[in-house]
Parts: C-alpha cells; structure tokens; sequence
C-alpha cells in the first residue's frame, strides 16, 4: 500500500489556497483527512505530546486515517539521560495505538549527527527505548549512506527514509533502500538558493515540484512499495500549500498504474 500526505496540515497560509476562507484551526483536520490518508505531526518535535492531544486528534478523522508522529527533539537532538523522555512520549502515543491510527515514528536527526560509533549505538538504544513501536530514521548527513548502515537499519527494524532535497555534497542524496516492512519518503523541495541562507524556516521549504520532477519518482516509489508492506510518501514543501498540489500530482501518476495507492 502507499500512502500519499504532507509534512504538517495545520497552516495559516493554506487558508484560501487550500482551506476555506474563514476555517477555524479545529477543522482543518477533519477537512484534510477527507482528500489525503496520512499526515506528520511535526508539532511533537518541539513540545512533549500527551494522550488527550491525540486521543482528541483521532477522533477528528475517519477509520484508517493515519498518523506519523515526529520524535521529540529530547530523543534525536539531545540524546542524554532522556529515559523517562521516551516513556512519555511512548504513553502519548496510546490512544492512536488503540484506535488502530498510529503509522510510526519519525526519527529525524540533525545534521551533526554523523555516521560515528557512538552515534550507530544511539539507534540501537533508540530502538530498545521506543520498545516494538514502528520506526521510520531520517539522516541528515551522507557518510550514513552505506552498506554498514543499511544492515544496522535492517538489524533493528529502523525504516530508512528516503529523501528528496538540494543536492548539496553533504546532504543525503535520494538514495531509496527498504531496511523495515515500511517505506518512507519524504519531498523537502529543490530551493538551492534558500536552503541554507533563509530568515524564515519556510523559505527552505517554498518549492513547487514539476510534473517531470516527480515522474522521476514512481519508479522508485513502487521499488520500495513492492518491499514493504506499507509506503509513505510525504510532501514537505508545505509553503502556501505547495505540498498538497503536489501530492495530488504524485498520488494521481501512481494510481495510474496501482490499485493501492491512497
């Protein structure tokens, strides 16, 4: 099965391009879940999830709505005497469990977080602290595309995350590896020009990809598909609603040759 939604729903500067003028932020959710299948909740990553906010959350969507649920930075930035971090995280996470509407986890490290052995034993202890819960890892830096990393992910059962972004010699460049029974890619958009030098996060993400950019991508998507048991495919470039002219784009070449796309 693939999967196709974006990186986040919640946005002011979809009103009017993707949301109806007038929306209130309570029902954007339930409006987005009518067209798309899944969604990240970036959210997490900068405060502490709790069960009330996603018991509340699920209940706004229908059965077999899904939610991929970005680490808190506790986990994947600090790193340090973090245990009772990853429980309460892992509690927050219940009520989609229990709902049958939790996806994974996305593991998205910082760029300083290099291919070192200290850092390899990490997702070992990520894996061990976050228990049976699915895992999906995003690297940040190249030196983790090789073959060592690949068996170490297959080891753990760490989905690998592969990546669409500027080809920059440090960046990860759109390798597509199935490490775990689920796939994921993630679309963060081209923009050489803003992606390191921007005032505002969301000019990294300003991008509008062509139809031939993402041609490019089924075949790669179906690769992975075709390994897994579950691929998602989230759209990142989420500026003034880029992200869901898109998805629409990808998800309407997929199905053009699948049945199980959504």
């Amino acid at each position: 099965m693939i999967l196709v939604g974006t990186a986040g729903y919640s946005y002011e500067d979809w009103i009017g391009t993707i949301y109806p003028e007038g929306i209130q932020r309570k029902e954007m959710l339930p409006f987005y879940a009518k067209e798309f299948s899944f969604t990240e909740i970036n959210s997490s990553y900068y405060r502490m999830p709790n069960r009330f906010m996603f018991y509340h959350m699920q209940a706004k969507t229908p059965q077999g709505f899904l939610f991929v649920v970005k680490a808190h930075r506790s986990l994947t930035h600090e790193r340090e005497g973090n245990e009772n971090q990853f429980a309460e995280f892992r509690a927050a996470l219940d009520p989609l469990v229990e709902a049958g509407k939790f996806g994974c986890v996305l593991a998205q490290f910082p760029t300083s977080f290099r291919n070192r052995d200290e850092n390899r034993d990490y997702l070992r202890e990520f894996r061990d602290q976050i228990g049976d819960l699915p895992v999906v890892v995003e690297f940040r830096h190249r030196d983790w595309i090789n073959e060592s990393v690949f068996e170490l992910l297959e080891e753990e059962q760490l989905g690998f995350v592969c990546v669409d972004e500027p080809r920059f010699k440090t960046l990860v460049p759109p390798e597509v590896r199935a490490t775990s029974n689920i796939g994921y890619v993630r679309f963060h958009g081209r923009n050489y020009q803003k992606w390191w030098r921007h005032k505002e996060t969301h000019e990294r993400y300003d991008y509008l990809y062509s139809e031939k950019e993402l041609e490019e991508w089924v075949p790669r998507i179906e690769k992975l598909a075709a390994k897994t048991r579950t691929t998602f495919v989230s759209m990142n470039n989420h500026y003034l609603g880029q992200a869901v002219v898109n998805g629409r784009m990808l998800r309407d070449m997929l199905q053009k040759t699948r049945q199980d796309v959504r």
